[in-house]
């Protein structure tokens, strides 16, 4: 089916791709790759969900020009022309310019839900510090790199989560701004993402872990490269995993600012992708030999308690 839109030269380019069709591979590509993120979208309402699927995939697809395999095969001249030709395919975009199903969708979605180009690029410029920069030498280096890869995800997708009307109805009311927040979250999740795949990055040559704080805990590179688990990795982690934990506590003061049809399902998606954090807990911090998850049984048993939380906060 191709959806019915205006007449202008961008939605006459729009009506000769399915969008039914293009959502539908990009459900099924966040489905695939990102499951408990993806259980938190289902409870979305269908228009709001399809939006986010879209992000999610043009996201996925600004990563995979660094981490695909075929792209850890490129050298770097060829992988930086890749983002430049994605940097402008992005700019053609938001200029009104379809032309593939993924533009169609993305294209869409800024319709429904406007929202500026900056996050886009600066996710771009995140894949761009991956080009030279394989190692951290302080956090605050890192919060940069965590806030172009993930913390504009939150800036993305806040415009598509709305704001509670009960915030901007009243005369007197200044609307909340969530941004605050929603990049806290996104941070959280980088850095949870960071500490589950420690294993799977030193395979590339990166270590995201700030190397100041491998020095804190008198644990070398060298260390972490060879896999070796000892008490020093173990309070590292601990360290680590409690600063994530932190940023998950910042981005839950600004849930209750959302509309009421999304603070369900974020709570969900921050209550599980946290969850991880407690899984590789319960693997002793090996995460060289083992890959942290959260439990499918776990999952549905936190559906409830998410959607009580949502009422009340």
């Amino acid at each position: 089916m191709v959806l019915g839109l205006s007449d202008s030269p961008i939605n006459q380019r729009k009506t000769c791709i399915s969008l039914e069709n293009a959502y539908e591979i990009c459900r099924k590509e966040t489905a695939q790759w990102a499951k408990t993120f993806y259980l938190g979208t289902l409870l979305l309402p269908p228009v709001k969900r399809r939006a986010i699927w879209a992000i999610y995939v043009w996201c996925r697809r600004t990563d995979e020009l660094m981490d695909s395999p075929e792209a850890q095969k490129l050298p770097i001249n060829e992988l930086s022309d890749r983002l430049d030709k994605w940097e402008e395919q992005t700019r053609s975009l938001f200029s009104g310019q379809v032309k593939t199903d993924l533009d169609a969708v993305m294209a869409d979605t800024l319709e429904r839900f406007p929202q500026s180009i900056k996050p886009y690029l600066d996710m771009i410029e995140g894949q761009r510090m991956d080009l030279h920069k394989h190692r951290y030498a302080t956090f605050k280096e890192l919060e940069l790199y965590c806030y172009r890869v993930a913390g504009t995800v939150g800036l993305m997708t806040q415009g598509v989560m709305g704001i509670d009307p009960a915030y901007t109805t009243a005369p007197w009311s200044a609307a909340p701004n969530p941004s605050e927040a929603a990049i806290a979250l996104g941070i959280a999740n980088q850095l949870t993402n960071i500490l589950r795949d420690v294993g799977e990055d030193r395979g590339r040559g990166r270590i995201y872990l700030p190397l100041e704080d491998l020095e804190r805990f008198d644990y070398s590179e060298e260390d972490l490269m060879s896999g070796k688990l000892n008490t020093q990795w173990e309070e590292l982690m601990a360290f680590q995993l409690h600063r994530a934990r932190e940023w998950f506590t910042r981005s839950e003061a600004g849930v209750r600012w959302l509309s009421a049809d999304a603070r369900w399902p974020v709570w969900t998606s921050l209550r599980l992708y946290r969850g991880i954090l407690d899984a590789i807990e319960r693997l002793d911090y090996d995460v060289f030999n083992n890959r942290a998850y959260v439990d499918r049984w776990v999952k549905l048993i936190d559906l409830p308690i998410s959607y009580l939380i949502a009422q009340i906060r």
